[in-house]
């Protein structure tokens, strides 16, 4: 058997005795247990990356279905003014 040292904030140390307490059991029983409950834990790439989806831990924004080629883009922004390549010019003393 090998003994596992690890930090743990104040917070977390605090909640996993309330835990272990609460449950009538040691700290060492209930991370034992939850550290095997990890490992065991085989999920692919995807499934982990929409498992923090679900669970709020990370924004998923939804791509576009279709991207817009450099003419669309252009015929779209036509009338907007100076590119920023012309402000750089200017910025630069080049009109």
């Amino acid at each position: 058997m090998k003994q596992l040292i690890t930090r743990v904030d104040d917070e977390l140390h605090a909640r996993l005795k309330a835990r272990a307490e609460a449950e009538g059991r040691s700290m060492n029983d209930l991370v034992t247990e939850a550290l095997r409950g990890v490992v065991q834990q085989v999920e692919s790439r995807a499934e982990w990356k929409r498992r923090l989806i679900d669970e709020g831990k990370i924004a998923y924004v939804e791509p576009p279905a279709q991207v817009a080629s450099l003419d669309e883009i252009e015929n779209f922004s036509s009338g907007w003014g100076a590119t920023i390549g012309d402000y750089l010019d200017w910025s630069r003393g080049e009109w």
